[in-house]
């Protein structure tokens, strides 16, 4: 049985959304950085360790300086969320609760995964210290680069998804 889930990306500007779909959907890095522009559909099929599979339909949107200004359309239909800050520009993720706090509170029936990029140029530790002691729940540190847990984090947001 085939289920379809939509999955939107989220974050601001250059914290490597379309990086990590690319990883995801072709394993390839490109160091060339082009600004999304409205939204990117990319689709994936996969196959969960349940036997069952599942296409993954992935909208990359734009960056904006806070998920609030993002366009209510796009977030239509969702079933999850990924919302990813970037590890090595504080700005991206100083408003993370707040903005944690939209979804929970506009999309409460959206799974939300918070994840940290560029794990390859920065140690995460004093970031991810920094927000527990916000009380922000991180799911995971990633690389676009060099593909480091990306995989794991989208077959674990399929894995959840297919429980909904």
């Amino acid at each position: 049985m085939e289920s379809i889930k939509k999955i939107v990306l989220l974050g601001q500007f250059g914290v490597g959304k379309t990086s990590l779909l690319r990883r995801f959907i072709t394993n390839e890095f490109i160091q060339d950085y082009k600004t999304t522009l409205g939204v990117q559909i990319k689709k994936k099929h996969i196959t969960l360790p349940s036997g069952n599979t599942m296409s993954m339909i992935i909208w990359d949107l734009e960056g904006f300086s806070s998920v609030t200004k993002t366009r209510p359309s796009y977030l239509l239909g969702s079933n999850a969320f990924i919302h990813v800050f970037d590890i090595t520009r504080p700005v991206t993720y100083y408003s993370l609760d707040e903005e944690i706090n939209f979804f929970k509170k506009n999309y409460p029936k959206v799974l939300l995964r918070t994840v940290g990029n560029k794990s390859d140029e920065k140690n995460p530790k004093n970031v991810l210290e920094y927000l527990k002691n916000k009380d922000i729940d991180i799911h995971g540190v990633v690389s676009a680069k060099t593909g480091e847990g990306v995989t794991e984090l989208f077959m674990d947001l399929a894995k959840n998804l297919e429980t909904l």
